[in-house]
This record gives C-alpha cells, structure tokens and sequence, in this order.
C-alpha cells in the first residue's frame, strides 16, 4: 500500500492547494524521469509523488480521503459501524479538518496534473510525467523523420518539404550553417493528442554531393586544368558553395597541387566556416594531338625526369 499522499508531498494535513502545488512542483522537477535518466530511485519516486497528487491534488478525492471513504492508493474503504467517529474503519487522524471543506477547498478546482507537468518540463516530457502518474489528459507523442539535405542547403540556409508515413507534409526551414545530425524541432507537428498536439523532430543528413567531399568542416574539389595552363600558369573557373570563383593557377601547376580558399567550407558548432580545398587535375586533350605527340617524344628524349618525386 502507498504511503500517505501528504508524508509523500511533505505537507501537513491542513496545507492549502497553493501549498500543496508547490510542494508536489518541486519534488516532481527534482524526480522527474527526463532530469534523472536511468536512475530508477528517482523515477519511482516520482511515480509516488504522482500518485499523492493525483488523490490530495484534486478536490474530490481529497475530500473523499481526508474523510476515510478512499485509501492512499485511491480505493474506497468501508466505513465503520459508529457513524464514522472511531473504531478500526473510522475516519484516518486528521480527518476531522474538514474533509476539504475548510479554506481554501475552492482553490483545488481545475487542477490537472498533466497540466502542472506540461508547464513544468514542456510538451512531451509533460505528457509523459502525465502518463507515469496516470489517469489524466495527455498531449500527443512526438514524431520522428530523417531529413536529407544538400552542402548548400545547410550553407545557405533552405527550406524543404518533408512527408510523414501518414500522408502529412511540413515545409522545414533549414537554418544557415545546419549542422550533420542536428535535430530541428517543429513544435505542434507530431501526433495529436487531448492536451495538444507533439512535436516533429527532423534529423538532417547531408546528401552525398557530386562536387565536393568532406572532412569534418573542409570541402575538397578536384579541378581539371589544361597541360598549358599547369606549365605556364594561367587562370579556371571553379564552383562553390556560395558561387563560383576564378582561380590562378601558379606555373609548374601538377596534379594534386591544393589552392586554399579560405571560409568557403562548412560550417562547425560555433558557426565558423572551413576552407575549402581545390585538388588541380592536369588534363590532356580528349582527341590526339600529333604536335603534343611530337613535342612530349622530344622531350622524352632530351629531358627525362621521374615523375615519382612529384607524386
């Protein structure tokens, strides 16, 4: 058998509905499942926090309790055959305060648990105290979806459709300098429920990108350049995130030769951006070129070099 509701709430016999809130506030944030996880005292603890509430938390059964009629877990009780004035069945010590009748009764009207709990934690944690304690609304359980996104989309900023196995489609705002991971949450999206509505969590995954790669905040591009524009020197256009930019390409340009621009990566938790790496590719003509063929079988012959010390 539970113990008595008002040793639970530490309150005595004679506290107002006002004291009693806070007493069952305080000890319900203290023990609430979502401020201690996994730890199995706290949550039993506040189921029987819960449970007082429920029975001194709400006019009726208060009166009801304080008059001997329900027990501490809420189950009617007989009474005794002496009008209710002694014997084993009498009413419990302290009955005599009226039963709920003395000031302040009034003040208990209305009181929802799962009410208390949704101001307290927010949402579903609310509702989930709420079913923990039982017997009252419930607002509806959260949502959960996997959003895949482009590079661009978490640089710029995007908005996106996404659809729910139930037919629904939200329009999901990502914000500039979107994280891998991060967890967007829509509030009043998710399930619907007597006290509301929960909220859609949306998971952001980056998309493979055709482009670039990543590690980490850095982008790497690889850029094709021409056999003259690597020996001379010369300039390329290149895409990126925020538009494409000209790039000069140094002489003695050779493949695998990094350009750096700065700021033009992903962004990291705080918000600042990586650099973005451009991987020059030397690129022959597509067709046969009998001068380049004449020129490089010279060459060949007059220059040799090995190419192992560039690689």
């Amino acid at each position: 058998m539970a113990s008595d509701p008002y040793q639970v709430l530490g309150v005595p016999r004679t506290a107002s509905a006002d004291e009693i809130r806070k007493a069952f506030r305080k000890l319900a944030k203290a023990n609430h499942p979502d401020t201690n996880p996994n730890n199995k005292a706290a949550e039993e603890r506040f189921k029987q926090v819960s449970g007082a509430f429920d029975i001194v938390g709400d006019a009726t059964k208060k009166k009801k309790f304080d008059a001997g009629e329900i027990d501490n877990d809420g189950r009617e009780t007989f009474r005794g055959f002496s009008g209710g004035q002694g014997g084993p069945w009498g009413p419990p010590p302290g009955g005599g305060f009226g039963g709920g009748q003395g000031p302040g009764r009034e003040s208990f009207e209305g009181v929802d648990l799962g009410d208390i709990l949704g101001e307290m934690f927010g949402g579903a944690r609310g509702a989930r105290g709420g079913a923990q304690g039982g017997g009252f609304s419930q607002r509806g359980s959260d949502v959960r979806a996997r959003l895949e996104i482009e590079l661009e989309d978490a640089i710029r900023g995007a908005k996106r459709r996404i659809a729910f196995s139930d037919g629904r489609t939200i329009d999901v705002t990502i914000p500039k300098g979107a994280q891998e991971g991060q967890t967007l949450r829509l509030k009043g999206q998710g399930s619907p429920g007597r006290a509301g509505s929960g909220d859609a969590l949306i998971e952001l995954a980056f998309a493979p990108h055709p482009t670039y790669r990543r590690e980490g905040e850095i982008l790497i591009m690889d850029v094709p350049v021409t056999v003259y524009d690597a020996v001379l020197g010369g300039k390329v256009e290149a895409p990126t995130p925020d538009g494409p930019v000209t790039l000069t390409i140094p002489k003695g340009a050779n493949t695998g030769a990094r350009l750096r621009l700065k700021g033009r990566g992903l962004s990291d938790a705080k918000g600042q951006r990586g650099d973005l790496f451009v991987r020059l590719v030397v690129t022959l003509p597509e067709k046969p070129d009998a001068e380049l063929e004449a020129m490089a079988e010279k060459w060949r012959g007059e220059r040799p070099y090995s190419p192992k010390r560039r690689v």
